[in-house]
């Protein structure tokens, strides 16, 4: 179905239940709405309906803990969240409430670095280029602003 065509009222076959019950609990409700064309409002009222929750909230391990203070200081909170098989936002926000505080180090950007971030801030979007170099979404924006190639906008 072509997307903004957007299929309403009509019956989920066997093949869209199939992969609501695969990737819903995974939080992948635009994907689905955007492979069935259905609005996302009626991807979630379908999953509600039929028992699905997206990833179980779990509480943290005195081991996560530890290792978020080891790694918190020198690491970026997406390579964490990686290793520990957490979101991003969840991450952040369990450093935060820990009290812990990114190291004041920062390592100088290589030649490398601003020529990947050059020619890839056209087509891609920060987020995805930051984790591709391995710095912060926040560190990529601030040196394409200090490159010339972003303006600063209200939501920065």
């Amino acid at each position: 179905m072509a997307k903004g065509e957007k299929n309403t009222w009509i019956i989920w076959s066997e093949d869209e239940l199939k992969l609501l019950k695969k990737l819903y609990p995974k939080g992948k409700a635009r994907q689905i709405s955007d492979q069935t064309g259905r609005p996302l409002s009626a991807v979630r009222q379908k999953a509600y309906r039929i028992g699905l929750k997206t990833r179980q909230w779990r509480l943290w391990s005195a081991d996560e803990i530890k290792l978020l203070k080891e790694l918190y200081p020198n690491q970026t909170a997406q390579n964490i969240a990686a290793l520990l098989g957490r979101s991003l936002g969840v991450v952040s926000l369990k450093a935060l409430n820990l009290g812990l505080r990114k190291s004041k180090f920062h390592p100088p950007w290589s030649p490398q670095e601003e020529t990947l971030l050059k020619k890839s801030y056209p087509t891609n979007t920060v987020m995805h280029i930051a984790e591709r170099i391995g710095r912060t979404v926040g560190a990529a924006k601030k040196k394409l602003i200090d490159m010339g190639l972003k303006e600063r906008s209200p939501q920065d």
